[in-house]
């Protein structure tokens, strides 16, 4: 009986790690950043949260995740502005285009880009 409850609170708190990580790390060095969490900031309706893959100090990729933005100008956001992050490092995000429309959008996916790459600093290993 105290082997089973011992696994099942160890099974508790292993969950809860995983259900609060931020960042995790791939098999090949990508380090991949959720900022749901991370940014607080607000863009035309609600936050935006993305999932931002970084490499030696360098975005690969930017991915964004459910939000509440007006679809046809995130959309644009999504297929315009995100694929320009990658190879980019904090210093660069301001090189970074907007999109004529959706500068609220723009602004806040920046921020959330660099929340990512800040995390990023402060917790890789």
């Amino acid at each position: 009986m105290k082997k089973f409850l011992f696994t099942l609170a160890f099974l508790a708190c292993v969950g809860n790690t995983f259900a609060d990580e931020v960042m995790t790390k791939e098999s090949d060095g990508t380090y991949v950043v959720n900022t749901t969490t991370l940014c607080a900031d607000k863009g035309y309706r609600a936050t935006t949260p993305l999932m931002v893959y970084i490499k030696k100090g360098k975005v690969v990729k930017v991915e964004a995740l459910p939000c509440r933005e007006t679809p046809k100008y995130y959309k644009l956001v999504k297929d315009e502005m995100l694929p320009k992050f990658a190879g980019k490092k904090a210093k660069d995000l301001n090189k970074v285009d907007g999109v004529t429309g959706a500068t609220m959008s723009s602004n806040v996916v920046r921020k959330n880009v660099q929340a990512a790459l800040d995390y990023y600093k402060k917790n890789a290993k």
